[in-house]
C-alpha cells in the first residue's frame, strides 16, 4: 500500500525525548523469526535485532489476556485484574478487565506531554461473543475501551480474535467501523492507521508512544493469496524436518550461552509419516509462514515510514509476542461456534479444520494445531495456557538508534512487566501514583534500560506465573514449575532451558524456598485454585470444557 503522506521534517534532535513504538503480536512461537532460526521471511524484525538489542530469555505471561494486561500496567496480571480473561469470576484478580488502581504506558505517558496512540487489538476489558456483538456493552465499567484508558487515539478489535479480511466488530476511536474495501486485511490495515496517527503527532509537534497490537499470527489462518504462495512447497517435509532445521539453525546463530538438546517432539504430535492429508497439513504451516510474513512487511512499511518524517533514530522500538505457539484445534464445534459464520455479503465460512477445505481465504477458519505449535516453540516444550518455556518464551528486539548503538544479544531473564519501568526509564518519566481518585500500585517489574544498554545487570525480584494452575517461579538460573495438578518440577536454566532434567528432591533447601516464595506471592496477589475458578469460568462461559480459548 502506498503512503501519500507528505512532505517529511528532518530528523528531530536526540536530545527531545523519545518516541516509543511497542509492537506486539499475538501466539508467534520463539522460533518463528528469523533472527531465532526460522525459514520464515522477516527481514525487518531481524534488521532491527541485529542493530539493537535481541533478548532471547524474555517471558510472557502464556496467554494473551494476561501478558497484555501485565504489558500495559507494570503488574502481574491478576493485580492489573485479569488473573485469567474476559469474564468477571468475581474478584478483583479476576474480574477480566484492567483494574482502577492500574494505570497503563498510555495514561502514564498522556500525563507526561506525550501522543498516545493504539492500533490492533485490545482484549483487556471484559468478555465478549462475537456472535452476541449487538448486546455488547463496549465503553461501560466493566468493557473499557482504549480512550477510556489514556489513549488519544484508537483504531482495531477490543476482543480477543477477529476475521482478518472481514472483522465482525471494530472501532475508530469511540465509533463503530462497518465498512471495509475489498481489499481489506486487518494486519494492513492497523499498520496504515498507525502510521496515520504517526503523522498527526509530528504535526502537532508531540513526542508519541504508540502500541501496535496485532492479531497476526491468532487463528484463524487467513492469508493473502501472495504471501501464501512464497511458502507453497516449504513444508512438505513434516514438522520433524521443520523443528530439527531451526534448532540447528539457532544453535550455529549461538542464539544461547548453551546449545540445549532440543526437547523431544511433543507426545500428542503424531510422526510426519503417520499422518494422512500431507498436503493439507503442510497448506496450513503455509498460512502461518504468510501471516508472519506478512506482519513482518507491515513493521517494514512503519519503519520506513519513522525514517521518512524523521523520527527513526530517535524513536524506541520494542517487539516482542504475548505468548508462545498455540495448540488449539479449531474444531466447528468449538471455539468457532462462536464466531460469525457468515460474511456480511451471505457468502457462508466453513467453519473449522477440514482437511477438504484448504486454508486462508476469506471463507475458512482454522488453525495449525499442535504438531506445528511444536515447531514454532522450538526447542522448548508445551504451548501457550502453559508456563514451561514453550508457552512463555518470546524474543524481545529492542531497537534505538540514538541510544542502543552496540547491537548485542543479551541472555539475562526478564519479563513482560518490566516493560513499563523501561519506557519510563527511556522517557525520564515517573509512574503515577494517583489517577482518577484511586491511588494506584506500585509498579512490579524493574526496568530494562541498563541490560538493553549493554551493562551487566540482573533481575533483582524472582519472576512469577499462575495461568489455569499452571504455576512457575523463576530466580536467577533456577525454575520451579508445575502443570495443574501434577508435582513440581525444578529446572537449571542455564544448563537446560528445554526442560529435560529434572531437579526435583535433588536440593531440598533450594526447592522449598522457591515454593514458600511462590505461595507467599499467590496469596498477596489474590492467586485462587484453578479447580475454585474452573466451575465460576464455565458458568460464565456457558461452556464444560474451556480449554482453547480466544486470546
Amino acid at each position: 500500500m502506498t503512503d501519500p503522506i507528505q512532505p517529511h521534517p528532518p530528523e528531530r534532535p536526540n536530545t527531545e525525548r523519545p518516541n516509543v513504538v511497542l509492537i506486539l503480536v499475538d501466539d508467534m512461537g520463539f522460533a518463528d523469526l528469523g533472527i531465532t532460526g526460522s525459514e520464515i521471511r522477516t527481514p525487518n524484525i531481524d534488521a532491527l535485532a541485529r542493530n539493537g538489542t535481541l533478548l532471547t530469555a524474555m517471558y510472557n505471561c502464556a496467554r494473551c489476556c494476561p501478558t497484555r494486561a501485565s504489558l500495559l500496567t507494570g503488574l502481574y496480571p491478576h493485580n492489573a485484574g485479569v488473573g485469567h480473561m474476559g469474564a468477571n469470576l468475581g474478584t478483583p484478580a479476576y474480574q477480566g478487565f484492567l483494574r482502577n488502581d492500574s494505570a497503563t504506558i498510555a495514561e502514564v505517558l498522556r500525563a507526561q506531554g506525550y501522543r498516545t496512540l493504539m492500533s490492533g487489538k485490545w482484549h483487556v476489558a471484559g468478555d465478549f461473543m462475537a456472535r452476541e456483538v449487538d448486546s455488547w456493552r463496549v465503553g461501560d465499567i466493566d468493557h473499557p475501551t482504549p480512550r477510556q484508558r489514556g489513549f488519544d487515539r484508537f483504531y482495531g478489535i477490543v476482543d480477543g480474535v477477529t476475521h482478518f479480511f472481514a472483522p465482525h466488530f471494530m472501532l475508530e476511536d469511540d465509533s463503530r467501523v462497518e465498512v471495509f474495501p475489498n481489499d481489506f486485511y486487518f494486519t494492513d490495515a492497523i499498520t496504515d492507521k498507525a502510521i496515520g496517527m504517526i503523522d498527526e503527532s509530528v504535526g502537532m509537534n508531540q513526542p508519541f508512544f504508540l502500541y501496535l497490537a496485532h492479531a497476526a499470527p491468532h487463528w484463524p489462518l487467513h492469508a493473502r493469496e501472495d504471501d501464501i504462495a512464497r511458502y507453497d512447497g516449504a513444508y512438505g517435509q513434516g514438522w520433524d524436518a521443520v523443528r530439527t532445521a531451526r534448532h540447528q539453525e539457532m544453535n550455529g546463530l549461538g542464539l544461547f550461552q548453551t546449545n540445549w538438546q532440543i526437547s523431544p517432539r511433543d507426545p500428542s504430535a503424531p510422526p510426519w509419516e503417520a499422518i494422512e492429508h500431507k498436503d493439507w497439513q503442510a497448506s496450513k504451516m503455509a498460512t502461518y509462514a504468510a501471516m508472519v510474513d506478512r506482519m513482518d512487511q507491515s513493521i517494514g512499511r512503519l519503519v520506513a515510514a519513522l525514517k521518512q518524517r524523521g523520527q527513526y533514530d530517535n524513536t524506541l522500538i520494542l517487539f516482542l509476542s504475548d505468548n508462545g505457539g498455540c495448540a488449539e484445534f479449531m474444531a466447528e464445534d468449538g471455539w468457532a461456534k462462536f464466531f460469525p459464520d457468515q460474511l456480511d455479503d451471505g457468502r457462508r465460512i466453513e467453519m473449522g479444520n477440514r482437511p477438504d477445505i484448504r486454508p486462508g481465504g476469506p471463507l475458512t477458519y482454522q488453525s495449525y494445531d499442535l504438531p506445528w505449535a511444536n515447531v514454532s516453540n522450538a526447542p522448548f516444550r508445551l504451548f501457550k495456557h502453559w508456563v514451561h518455556e514453550g508457552g512463555i518464551s518470546t524474543p524481545l528486539v529492542a531497537h534505538w538508534p540514538a541510544r542502543l548503538k552496540a547491537p548485542q544479544v543479551a541472555q539475562a531473564p526478564a519479563h513482560v512487566v518490566d516493560i513499563l519501568p523501561t519506557i519510563l526509564e527511556a522517557c525520564g518519566a515517573k509512574p503515577l501514583t494517583e489517577l482518577g481518585g484511586h491511588e494506584i500500585q506500585p509498579l512490579q517489574g524493574e526496568s530494562l534500560m541498563p541490560l538493553l544498554s549493554g551493562k551487566d545487570w540482573q533481575r533483582e525480584q524472582p519472576i512469577f506465573w499462575e495461568h489455569e494452575g499452571n504455576c512457575a517461579i523463576r530466580q536467577g538460573q533456577f525454575k520451579l514449575v508445575r502443570t495443574h495438578g501434577s508435582e513440581w518440577e525444578l529446572y537449571d536454566m542455564e544448563a537446560d532451558r528445554t526442560e529435560l532434567n529434572n531437579l526435583a528432591d535433588r536440593n531440598a533447601p533450594l526447592e522449598a524456598g522457591l515454593k514458600n516464595q511462590y505461595a507467599d506471592w499467590a496469596t498477596k496477589t489474590g492467586v485462587e485454585a484453578w479447580d475454585q475458578i474452573l466451575p465460576r469460568l464455565q458458568k460464565a462461559w456457558n461452556m464444560e470444557n474451556i480449554h482453547g480459548g480466544e486470546g
